[in-house]
Formats: structure tokens, C-alpha cells, sequence
């Protein structure tokens, strides 16, 4: 048997990429109009981002359940489980709480980061663990793949925003500017104001800078993700690709329901694993 390793929704793994690394996945919550939808699993509507709803962790009993079917698949190898930052969800705390069942065969990681960010260091820990890796080391990669694993983000508009409370010293500037593009980034694991930026062809220009110069001649993988803005998540996957020749083309996908009802419309955001 191998260490098995869980995730949440807010990762934004493929499917196929789940699957092909035994990746399990808990859903986040979606609370709209009294009705609560699980990220991935029930039918949200795409414009949710448009919509007065709000989101919800996932509990400690979805967590523990789980983590009891991975530990059982794991035939007792032991699970790491790889979490949104606990600086943007409650969800962190609740896996320590689900956690405390099975002791030191369930280890929690706060990824310190979102969407892509956290998904590669799930597959940082799952790619490891395939190759027969015990706990400790499992475990170890995950940690040591927070310190090389970066995140920024450029919002469109600023209501969803300024609803979500998710960004640190949001008050200082959020009403300052009705034409301000921020452009932001995720920074120990809380996200917070990188740029303020007139347009937001300058701000895409700057995030796609941002990210060339942390990765350099260096190897990295690469997502972009995009909150109903398909051509905009391409163009900048075709800039990355233009100037880090050294990197795999990126991953492109939806930066998914939970994440788009704090960023709305729009958003474009890249993240970014350097190779050990």
C-alpha cells in the first residue's frame, strides 16, 4: 500500500490528474438562496460569482470521513492531507479537528495557498508517495513544496471584494480608485495588495511579469485560472509560455465557484510551483 493523500475543491486539481494520482477531494460549500451545493459535486450555477451567496469550509466530519477512506486504502501507510490557507478558510482548522481521530496517521499541511497553488503541492505529495515514500517523507514534501509555491491574482472588479473580507488591509485602499485593477498576491498564505494598477492590461502585463522574474531560468509548473474570462486565462498562458521556455506549457482552467464569489468576474490569476 501507499500514503494517500486528500485535498479540498479549492485546489482546482483536473480530474484526470486526480485520478491518475489517487488524489481524493472534499468539496467546499456554497451557500445560495438556503441551499447548501458542494463545490464539484452539486450543480452551481456558472454565474455564481454574480449572486449574493456565500461560502462555507468544509466540516470536520466530510473531512474525517475522508481521511478514514484514505487511511483504509492506504492499508494503514498513513494520509497527508493538503489544505487552502488557513488564512483564507476555515477549512484548515476543521482537518486538524478531523484529524485528532487518528493521531499521527493523518497529517494536516496548510498550504498557504489556493487553487493551483495548494493543487500542486498535493500532487508534489502524491507524486512522492507513488513512488513508495513513507508518511514522514510524504509529509516533508508537502511542507518543503509551500516555500516554492507562489500565487497572484488580477481582479476586474472590486465588489465581490469588498463583500468577501478575504483580503488583508482591504479598507486602506478598496474605495480609492473605481478604475483600480489590483493586482494581488498570496503572501504567508493570505491574500493582500501586490500593485494598484490603472488598467488592467497593465495589470496582466505585471502579474505575467511577477511571475517571470520569481522563476527565472528555473523550472516551475504553472496553472492559470480564470473566473469567466477563457480568453484572458489563454493569452497569458500564451505569454508565460513565450518567455519561460524552460516550463511545461501552463495548466488552464476556472478558478472554480467558491474561489470567483470572493475575486468575480473576470479575475485572471497564476500560480506557480519552482521545481525542487
Amino acid at each position: 500500500m501507499t500514503v494517500q493523500v486528500v485535498t479540498d475543491s479549492s485546489s482546482r486539481l483536473p480530474a484526470a490528474v486526480r485520478d491518475q494520482w489517487g488524489i481524493r477531494e472534499v468539496p467546499l460549500h456554497i451557500l445560495l438562496d438556503g441551499a447548501d451545493l458542494r463545490d464539484g459535486v452539486d450543480n452551481v450555477p456558472d454565474d455564481i460569482h454574480k449572486r449574493h451567496a456565500t461560502t462555507a469550509a468544509a466540516t470536520p466530519a466530510e473531512l474525517c470521513t475522508a481521511y478514514r477512506q484514505a487511511l483504509t486504502e492506504s492499508g494503514g501507510d498513513g494520509v497527508v492531507a493538503v489544505h487552502i490557507s488557513s488564512g483564507l478558510s476555515g477549512t484548515y482548522r476543521a482537518a486538524e479537528l478531523a484529524a485528532e481521530e487518528f493521531g499521527r496517521s493523518v497529517r494536516v499541511v496548510d498550504s498557504r495557498s489556493t487553487a493551483m497553488g495548494a493543487g500542486f503541492i498535493a500532487l508534489a505529495a502524491a507524486q512522492l508517495a507513488a513512488q513508495g515514500a513513507d508518511l514522514d517523507a510524504v509529509a516533508g514534501a508537502a511542507a518543503a513544496a509551500v516555500r516554492r509555491t507562489h500565487a497572484y491574482m488580477v481582479v476586474h472588479r472590486l465588489d465581490n471584494l469588498r463583500r468577501s473580507g478575504r483580503i488583508g488591509g482591504a479598507k486602506a485602499w478598496l474605495g480609492t480608485a473605481l478604475a483600480l485593477k489590483p493586482l494581488l498576491h498570496i503572501d504567508d498564505g493570505k491574500l493582500v495588495l501586490a500593485q494598484r494598477i490603472r488598467t488592467s492590461k497593465g495589470a496582466i502585463a505585471a502579474m505575467v511579469d511577477q511571475v517571470c522574474d520569481i522563476v527565472g531560468d528555473r523550472q516551475a509548473a504553472l496553472a492559470v485560472h480564470h473566473v469567466a474570462n477563457p480568453d484572458g486565462a489563454r493569452e497569458v498562458a500564451a505569454a508565460l509560455a513565450d518567455r519561460l521556455p524552460k516550463c511545461e506549457p501552463a495548466i488552464v482552467t476556472p478558478l472554480g465557484p467558491v474561489l470567483a464569489l470572493h475575486v468575480g468576474d473576470g479575475a485572471l490569476a497564476v500560480c506557480l510551483q519552482l521545481a525542487e
